[in-house]
């Protein structure tokens, strides 16, 4: 993984993920620039993914973290990892958070357990529409961000179109996309692909104001047509499959008991 290369590297990544990481993570994923299909050469490499705390380390008197956070810089490339406990991840799965959906259902896959294929199903079988929701806010909150920079950076264009892009695509099809060439290109957006080209050479990276004037008409446009797949939607208006994730969070959790020798059940 060096700093000339966009492609992941990843048993390099996964012997990171040894020394930074839980010692048990039920999965590791790429998230960021790489999974939305943009890196640049000096992207950071973010990790994202969950582990089981052993259930005496949250009955007891002080109960054990649940989101580990860490850093390292690998042969000049920064990567983070964020790891949250299994539980903490579910309760954010079930309350419309596409981000944690993105994490599980990434296709770059650093980290893998048995668990972590039945919880796969288990996010593909909790989408609904609701998750129209969580892509409208989050893009307002890209799209203030970019508005209120000076200089107006490509960068944060490129994710305020990932989260309209992804949140359409999820409503029409219930199919999680978040790389925004792929998604642009099925929809003839030309004009997106010579952003991601302009941010991967590293040159002229910033917009003036007549692009930002036409960008803030498309992204505008794009906006509504993400509100017409919202109410035109077949998904469900809710998760149908609460009880069943319930289930896998328990199920996996007693697994950790200890037995009297200091071993854990699983």
């Amino acid at each position: 993984m060096s700093r000339n290369a966009t492609a992941l590297d990843y048993q390099h990544l996964r012997a990171v993920v040894g020394t930074l990481g839980p010692e048990r993570p039920m999965f590791v994923t790429v998230s960021g620039a790489h999974l939305y299909g943009f890196p640049s050469q000096d992207s950071d490499v973010d990790l994202r993914g969950a582990h089981v705390l052993p259930i005496e380390s949250l009955v007891c008197l002080r109960p054990a973290r649940e989101t580990h956070e860490r850093s390292e810089v690998v042969d000049g490339i920064q990567v983070d990892l964020v790891s949250h406990d299994l539980g903490k991840y579910l309760r954010l799965l079930v309350s419309k958070n596409g981000y944690v959906l993105e994490q599980i259902l990434s296709p770059l896959v650093v980290v893998s357990t048995p668990p972590f294929e039945r919880l796969q199903a288990l996010a593909r079988g909790s989408i609904n529409r609701t998750l129209y929701h969580h892509y409208r806010g989050f893009a307002r909150g890209r799209w203030k961000a970019f508005t209120a920079e000076e200089p107006k950076r490509i960068k944060t264009l490129l994710y305020v179109y990932r989260v309209l892009l992804t949140g359409i695509h999820l409503l029409e099809t219930g199919e999680l996309d978040a790389n925004l060439p792929r998604l642009a290109a099925a929809r003839g957006l030309d004009f997106v692909a010579e952003l991601v080209e302009r941010k991967r050479r590293g040159e002229a990276t910033t917009l003036d104001r007549e692009e930002v004037e036409r960008h803030a008409q498309r992204v505008s446009s794009i906006e509504a047509e993400m509100l017409r797949a919202y109410e035109h939607s077949r998904l469900p208006d809710a998760a149908t499959n609460i009880d069943e994730i319930n289930e896998f969070l328990i199920e996996t959790r007693l697994a950790t008991r200890r037995r009297p020798n200091g071993a854990a059940d699983v």
